[in-house]
């Protein structure tokens, strides 16, 4: 009973406290459901008595920052699951939230807290208008920090350089010979994207008559509609730019970039508290190189296989590592997902996947469940030619994209 209570007040809009609630409505509006177990046990430990309500509103704002900026940099979702439904356990609740900033600030590869550059470039260069949630950026751009709330929903997306393929003379002159290129990887990004109430009086005019435009209406009079008079945020320093180009668009995103990581905050433990949290390792691992493996030296075919087997793997995913072992080396993401084994005249690779789990038209892999072996995992693959390359790169996809998805 008490927890469908606390479900309620985060997720069904009953929360009472006025920027607990806000909190809660921007993660909502982001369709943070995957968060809702923590959220259960956090609310619960706020109730009680455990987590201050400060630390409560800084923890939801943390997670929405997580979820949000690892959208824009196009991080893939799946593992948010696993994620947060182990969140908890790292936790160590009379040092709550420096451990639940420890926790976010220690996610490994592809579980990581984008960096603020990392954000930052990312959403300069974004399709920000094609974006599932553009209402909910452009909210939190528009009314960070401020006590008098601006209702979005009131006004509508303006493209400062047109949407229209059929540019004018005028923008076409302004935007230069170059201007097609620019117009087609610029449109929908930051820098051009704003917001305004007049659409439709600004339609495709030039720069120049959307900044400044004053319109006579028989019944209001003469109206100042131009980006100069407006009174939004997003709208500021518009009243001083000449010629809207793609110095201009680029210089305007990256001013704005700048504002998001105050919008959407970043754990900010110094490297020294960080380093408390760390795990500790256990024992000293002995640091193996490729020049540990005979097989492997250079100019031979099987060094020919290993390097080209190397490139692609490591082209999969960012967060795709190596590690060379006494054996075998090993390909990861956070655990090893193939092991190649280097042998006289071919790679054995061991895949981290459940033999039923692959999808193998040619039948090339073996079942080795249960089998010793060099390695982790149920599947092997003799690699003894660059003409199978691509076909075996697509299976040891499949193990990748397992780990990923349960991670």
């Amino acid at each position: 009973q008490s927890f469908s209570r606390h479900y309620c007040a985060f997720a069904l809009d009953a929360e009472k406290d006025k920027s607990l609630a806000d909190a809660f409505r921007d993660l909502r509006e982001l369709k943070g459901d995957v968060v809702y177990p923590l959220l259960l046990e956090l609310y619960d430990d706020y109730i009680t008595g455990l987590l201050p309500q400060d630390d409560l509103e800084t923890t939801v704002r943390l997670i929405e920052s997580y979820i949000f900026r690892r959208a824009v940099c196009g991080i893939p979702t799946n593992s948010m699951n696993k994620t947060f439904s182990n969140f908890s356990k790292g936790l160590e609740k009379d040092h709550y939230l420096e451990s639940i900033k420890a926790s976010f600030q220690l996610l490994p590869s592809y579980r990581r807290f984008p960096t603020d550059e990392e954000f930052k470039r990312e959403l300069v260069l974004r399709d920000l208008y094609n974006f599932q949630r553009r209402s909910y950026w452009l909210r939190r751009l528009e009314n960070h920090g401020k006590k008098e709330r601006v209702q979005v929903d009131e006004y509508t997306i303006e493209h400062i350089m047109p949407q229209n393929e059929n540019l004018s003379e005028e923008w076409r002159e302004a935007l230069g010979s170059d201007w097609e290129r620019i117009h087609q990887t610029k449109l929908h990004t930051l820098g051009n994207l704003t917001l305004t109430a007049y659409n439709s009086e600004y339609s495709d005019r030039p720069f120049i008559e959307k900044r400044d435009l004053e319109i006579k209406d028989s019944k209001l009079g003469l109206r100042k509609i131009g980006f100069k008079f407006s009174t939004l945020r997003l709208n500021e320093g518009l009243a001083g730019i000449q010629v809207w180009d793609e110095a201009a668009i680029n210089k305007r995103a990256s001013n704005l970039a700048d504002i998001a990581p105050s919008v959407w905050p970043s754990p900010d433990l110094s490297p020294e508290s960080l380093e408390q949290w760390r795990p500790k390792p256990t024992e000293m691992r002995p640091n193996y190189t490729i020049d540990d493996h005979p097989n492997l030296k250079t100019d031979t075919e099987v060094r020919l296989l290993f390097d080209a087997l190397r490139s692609e793997l490591k082209a999969l995913d960012p967060c795709v590592s190596e590690e060379f072992t006494k054996l075998y080396v090993a390909f990861k993401a956070e655990t090893n997902f193939v092991d190649v084994v280097p042998k006289t005249k071919r790679l054995n690779l061991v895949l981290n996947l459940a033999f039923h789990e692959l999808q193998d038209p040619r039948a090339i892999a073996e079942d080795v469940t249960g089998v010793g072996m060099w390695g982790n995992g149920d599947v092997l693959i003799y690699f003894d030619s660059l003409d199978t390359l691509p076909y075996i790169v697509g299976l040891i996809r499949q193990s990748l994209d397992k780990q990923l998805g349960d991670s």
